[in-house]
């Protein structure tokens, strides 16, 4: 991918809180000093993520919690916790010695397909509605005429998605042979090569794939691969007006999820003061920026409505 104008600016963090401030990606383009929202998209990320790197510490703080992020909406304390949902035992028991040990009182919600995977038979953990919901919102968008060529588009992004995690497999085997330097340099260079625009929004990426896979066996790292999305993440505006560029569709199933995860919890949650919400590590980032705006004010559940 484009790395976009690398432009210096000479107050970096005036530059960083415009970025933070911006609710799509034209406006990056004024923030950033490039000629094309597409430069200043890219810019934006490289700033981001070498003006944060560092900074986002550790969520496990040393104990023995559940990594994750906090957001106080209303006197309820809403955790959320990213995980790589890749469906392996050793996850799978991660996650339910934390959330078996919650007590009363306690509200656990999943992202819709994982409570099937890990928690089916635990009676506390509720699924949200955000897929069949995504889902819904996808149906609405088209007439029957246009669906044989969305099934196409599904196809061959299917096909790219298959391609490119054969690819990050094949270059990661050769990190015991030549190192992870190689592994570095031709991962970089596979990423650019095979990675669309949409999936840069979504953060997939050799690196995200080489930790995913690392942290799905060794979930006591789940710290690390949400630490890489907060880096690697623009706020939620930005990536989702970015997606909506590119493909509406995988929009909706992906940043617009985010909101619609955010929502189902507040709009639920009652009385529980203590409540976690258990989503993949990509979505992490974007249910807690919607978090924060309904904290203060910014979004509202009104409106809301379930699935079915």
């Amino acid at each position: 991918m484009p790395s976009g104008s690398r432009s210096a600016p000479h107050d970096r963090d005036g530059v960083v809180d415009g970025i933070r401030s911006a609710e799509s990606v034209s406006e990056l383009a004024d923030i950033l000093g490039t000629e094309t929202a597409h430069e200043a998209y890219f810019e934006a990320k490289r700033v981001w993520r070498e003006y944060h790197d560092g900074w986002f510490e550790s969520s496990y703080d040393g104990d023995d919690s559940l990594p994750g992020d906090c957001v106080t909406v209303n006197g309820h304390d809403f955790h959320v916790h990213g995980i790589t949902h890749a469906g392996t035992d050793e996850e799978r028991e991660f996650l339910r010695e934390h959330v078996s040990g919650y007590g009363d009182g306690v509200t656990v919600y999943c992202e819709q397909g994982i409570r099937r995977m890990y928690f089916d038979d635990l009676a506390g953990v509720c699924e949200m509605d955000d897929y069949s919901w995504s889902k819904d919102k996808v149906d609405e968008l088209g007439s029957s005429e246009s669906a044989p060529a969305s099934r196409g588009a599904d196809d061959i992004e299917s096909l790219r998605s298959r391609l490119r995690d054969s690819v990050f497999a094949l270059v990661k085997s050769g990190t015991v042979v030549y190192g992870e330097g190689f592994a570095d340099a031709v991962g970089d260079v596979a990423s650019s090569f095979l990675t669309s625009h949409a999936e840069v929004s979504k953060g997939d990426d050799f690196e995200s794939f080489r930790l995913t896979r690392q942290v799905a066996r060794n979930p006591e790292r789940l710290d690390e691969l949400q630490t890489y999305y907060r880096r690697n993440l623009l706020p939620q505006p930005l990536e989702s007006d970015w997606m909506r560029m590119h493909d509406l569709e995988i929009e909706i199933f992906t940043h617009a999820r985010n909101e619609r995860m955010a929502e189902y919890a507040v709009y639920h949650n009652v009385e529980d003061e203590e409540v976690h919400l258990i989503v993949g590590a990509a979505h992490q980032p974007g249910v807690v920026y919607c978090l924060e705006e309904i904290r203060d004010g910014e979004r509202t559940t009104e409106g809301f409505e379930p699935v079915g």
